[in-house]
């Protein structure tokens, strides 16, 4: 079966960095939404946008802290928003709306990893529902502010992907609670949601990307013990990186959904995963590797996600 997951030689790769690929493209005048940008590659993120022109809008579970983060960068600006409740992300969403303004690009970059079981909302598993139900509302919340300006929305997965697809008769986790199956499953749905808001958005100018960023080492790790980085061959006893070439710094971990907001390559192009500031090989159908799960594209099962997650948040721009 013919797959539109194959590189297409972008120029750029595994070391580049976020300003790399945005060399020579002027945003002046575009707007940009980027959830968690204010830590790790989110910040780098934001930062690489606003040096390039853009406007960030950098929606914050902790708006202080976002603050001092952004501390000098005045093309950023940061508002309230915690994507583990809903009534927040509807809130910001509103305000936003309430503003008249139209969208360029939306980068859902924030999530949590492979956490203690922790149940929000309803009772929701935490990684799931912040690292997808909180972006599909997000980003459903926002419709009307997307399309009149063709916005690409990119949804940030990782090779985490890999751990699992969904779990369709237990999303939420009720039993046999495996942090890491977790983090796949959410990882899945993120791109799964980028797999079909490209199928119903592409018409009307909108598309969508999924990506996996690289291994970074940032606050996303903040769950994880030394003692299981070390079991993981991250970093020795002391913290040391044991393969620093292993790793990406935050600045080149920005640079693939830098690529995937504003790459003139991927002009009428989505739907696709992408990996190293390129579309990414379909992964062996086994064993470790590169790649896309074939189970995280599958069209049936990103039409079978939505429905799901328009039950559960209550909101669906696309409905009838």
């Amino acid at each position: 079966m013919s797959t539109p997951q194959h590189k297409i030689g972008s120029g750029f790769g595994h070391r580049s960095t976020a300003d790399d690929v945005l060399a020579g493209l002027d945003l002046t005048g575009r707007l940009a939404i980027v959830t968690g940008g204010y830590s790790g590659i989110g910040l780098e993120t934001t930062r690489a946008l606003a040096g390039a022109g853009a406007r960030v809008v950098v929606p914050a579970r902790r708006p202080a802290a976002a603050r001092e983060s952004l501390a000098g960068l005045a093309e950023a600006e940061v508002d309230e928003m915690d994507l583990g409740d809903l009534d927040s992300v509807r809130a910001f969403a509103e305000r936003f709306l309430a503003s008249g303004q139209t969208v360029d690009m939306v980068i859902d970059s924030a999530g949590i990893m492979a956490c203690p079981e922790t149940r929000v909302g309803p009772g929701w598993e935490a990684q799931f529902a912040t690292n997808h139900l909180g972006h599909f509302a997000l980003v459903n919340r926002l419709w009307p502010a997307l399309e009149p300006g063709g916005a690409r929305v990119v949804s940030v997965s990782s090779r985490g992907h890999h751990a699992s697809g969904i779990r369709w008769d237990d999303v939420h986790w009720r039993t046999g609670y495996d942090k890491w199956r977790a983090y796949g499953q959410a990882k899945t749905a993120n791109v799964l949601f980028a797999v079909h808001l490209d199928r119903l958005a592409r018409d009307r100018g909108v598309r969508a990307f999924a990506l996996h960023p690289g291994g970074i080492l940032t606050p996303l790790q903040r769950h994880l013990s030394t003692a299981e980085m070390v079991d993981r061959g991250w970093i020795d006893e002391n913290g040391r990186l044991l393969d620093p070439d292993a790793f990406k710094t935050p600045q080149q971990g920005a640079a693939t959904q830098v690529w995937a907001a504003t790459s003139p390559r991927l002009d009428g192009l989505g739907g696709v995963y992408l990996e190293d500031c390129d579309i990414a090989e379909p992964a062996p159908a086994d064993g470790p590797g590169s790649g896309i799960k074939d189970w995280a594209v599958d069209p049936d099962q990103a039409a079978r996600l939505w429905r799901l997650s328009a039950e559960l948040t209550g909101v669906d721009a696309f409905a009838a």
